[in-house]
């Protein structure tokens, strides 16, 4: 990025380690077929619908390549048969009004299931680019026998998979509501099943209503049934991206920009959407590497959102070289603000700074504010020195906070990834002596050994004299033994690292209270009151502090 050294390997040879965000200009979508690709089946088209992003995306580019008519896509037998789809207007999605252009063949398919359940007499011919009902052949129906196994296509789906739901024998549009919880296994819709007897062209738009209803789970499943029948397609990938980054997969869809500009190195749309998805991951000598290819699909604010991200990671650079960690941690929001919104390596420098500066909980709400990818896919994108000095950062903050446990798989990650790394290795040895430290003070704790725990406890505070945990395990030793003046001030150091650290704070309310400091004893019942409504101990020992504090004022 620019002249600075942070776009190969972070500030002074660090790069750092995203939620789940969309494609900053969303969607546009291709609405036509490169030039360069040939028609695949009967009934494909080069011009599409012109499709509308949702509320939360900008408008799309309408404006197809080809300057094609957007074409209805409805088969000749369900025109015969189906003549509602011919309408002016028609229904889909449990009956939203919609332009007769829009219904694209899930409606179609819709209406056919909806009426053979209603017991309608009309007909339904099987064809290449319709579908047969299971277990009638062509216009012959099973009658009489309740018990005769009959059911639609749909039902012939993977137990495995995760589908969209099959309800009384007809195809249903409700969604599959698992992406909201981050699964990555494909949308089994009808259109999947009977996918390769249609149109990847028709499953593209398909996927364009869904995708511009903000279904990016069922629209990605409908682009990879398209690319799985072309995959040869570059506009099929690009638009995959677009789904991907509606589900805040952004690496994934930094993969799919790639190959569709393999696949068509001159596709402007393609490197308009790997700029805009560089951007966002703080890749800024990449994103203007894009957006001069883009042609006239760049935007020129988009442009200077770049160049302002550059101009603050300049700042960065220089604020972590001279050691000015409050400006750094104030340059690196204002990147982040300014559209770099996903950048893993920006979130770290900020967490670093925060560890500097001693404020662990800042700075493992640094982290946390960030995204978190899959290790193989940032080093697949930053490559492998670059994501190892990453993982150090992320497990110096683990180790600060107390999680021993992914302090040591991090930073086993980065030693794998980067062996001659000398800071991943000082914070190897440093992990494992902290948590071997705590986990024999625990043991010994546990055995009532308060002397000897403190001494383990002691030992750990060695290699890292400001870890909150062990400061407040020793405490917890402290108290054991009588010594409340020295357990307050462990507590106190632990606070001042960790201001949300419930169980320092709440030994120190303890220890005050048995020193009969009962004013102090209250401020911090009250704040643990206000954090734990629901435990009766802690508000049972407020009430007692109360008191203690209104008989030493009537005293």
């Amino acid at each position: 990025m620019g002249n600075n050294s942070l776009s190969k390997c972070g500030c002074g040879g660090l790069i750092f380690w995203r939620s789940t965000p969309k494609d900053s200009n969303p969607d546009n979508f291709e609405e036509a077929s490169n030039t360069s690709d040939t028609k695949k089946q009967q009934g494909s088209r080069e011009g599409v619908t012109s499709i509308q992003t949702s509320s939360s995306h900008k408008h799309a580019d309408s404006s197809p390549a080809s300057n094609a008519k957007p074409v209805p896509l409805v088969n000749q037998t369900l025109q015969r048969n189906h003549p509602k789809v011919l309408q002016t207007e028609g229904y889909v999605n449990n009956g939203r009004r919609v332009p007769k252009d829009a219904v694209g063949i899930s409606g179609e398919l819709e209406s056919m299931f909806s009426d053979r359940q209603k017991g309608s007499n009309t007909l339904v011919r099987a064809s290449s680019n319709n579908v047969m009902m299971y277990s009638n052949l062509g216009n012959l129906r099973k009658g009489g026998n309740t018990n005769t196994y009959s059911q639609n296509v749909g039902d012939y789906r993977s137990k495995k998979s995760d589908e969209t739901p099959v309800s009384n024998g007809r195809y249903t549009n409700q969604r599959v509501e698992n992406a909201s919880k981050g699964s990555t296994e494909k949308v089994g819709s009808l259109c999947r099943v009977v996918s390769t007897r249609m149109d990847p062209e028709q499953l593209k738009i398909m996927g364009n209503e869904d995708y511009k209803n903000g279904r990016f789970q069922e629209a990605l499943a409908l682009y990879d049934a398209a690319i799985s029948i072309d995959p040869n397609k570059a506009s099929y990938r690009s638009n995959k991206s677009a789904a991907l980054t509606g589900l805040g997969r952004l690496l994934e869809a930094v993969f799919e920009c790639r190959e569709a500009i393999r696949i068509d190195p001159h596709y402007q749309r393609a490197h308009q959407r790997l700029g805009n998805l560089s951007k966002r991951l703080g890749e800024t000598d990449k994103a203007l590497y894009h957006y001069k290819l883009a042609g006239s699909e760049a935007d020129p604010e988009e442009m200077a959102k770049i160049k302002r991200i550059q101009f603050h990671l300049n700042k960065c650079t220089e604020a972590r070289r001279i050691g000015d960690w409050n400006n750094l941690i104030k340059e690196a929001s204002n990147a982040i603000s300014s559209g770099a919104d996903s950048a893993p390596q920006i979130f770290a420098l900020q967490a670093e700074a925060f560890l500097k500066l001693r404020r662990h909980q800042h700075a493992e709400e640094a982290l946390l504010k960030g995204p978190n990818f899959d290790v193989d896919q940032c080093t697949r994108f930053f490559g492998q020195i670059c994501n190892a000095n990453l993982l150090v950062i992320r497990a110096r903050v683990y180790l600060a906070v107390g999680r021993f446990e992914d302090a040591l798989v991090a930073i086993n990650q980065a030693c794998k990834l980067d062996s001659n790394n000398k800071d991943a290795m000082k914070v190897m040895m440093k992990a494992k002596a902290v948590a071997r430290a705590r986990s024999n003070g625990n043991e010994l704790f546990k055995a009532s050994n308060f002397s000897e725990a403190c001494v383990a406890y002691e030992e750990g505070l060695e290699n890292d004299p400001y870890n909150s945990v062990l400061l407040c395990n020793r405490a917890a030793c402290r108290s054991k033994l009588g010594q409340f003046e020295k357990a307050v001030e462990d507590c106190n150091a632990a606070l001042n690292l960790r201001p949300s650290y419930m169980r320092a704070r709440l030994r120190r309310a303890d220890c005050n209270a048995k020193l009969k400091r009962w004013e102090a004893s209250v401020q911090d019942y009250e704040i643990l009151v206000k954090e734990t409504p629901e435990d009766e101990g802690i508000r049972t020992s407020l009430m007692e502090a109360k008191e203690h504090v209104m008989q030493q004022r009537r005293e």
